[in-house]
């Protein structure tokens, strides 16, 4: 082999070894979206599981408070308070969170 082919192999192995530099960097980076983008998606499924949870819980109380035989405006005051408290019960799970 001459220096010259040697050169050419050596360039073509630089050549190479760069390429596969770039592809890893990309893929790196690439990577890390992935994570961030998976990061905030379970941070999506957990708070919309909390609201599901949250909704369930009204639907509960709602229940309830139809389902118990008082007087309309008692039940109308006790549906109001039962609100409030689901409200403040919200409040606090958020502020936990």
């Amino acid at each position: 082999m001459d220096a010259s082919s040697i050169d050419q192999k050596l360039i073509q192995l630089q050549n190479n070894v760069e390429s596969l530099l770039q592809a890893y960097q990309n893929q790196l980076q690439e990577n890390e979206r992935l994570k961030t983008e998976g990061a905030l998606l379970q941070q999506k499924v957990e708070d919309l599981e909390t609201k599901v949870s949250d909704f369930q819980n009204q639907d509960k109380m709602s229940k309830l408070v139809n389902n118990t035989s008082v007087e309309k405006e008692d039940s109308i005051e006790l549906k109001n308070r039962l609100n409030e408290y689901i409200k403040e019960i919200d409040k606090c799970i958020a502020y936990l969170s």
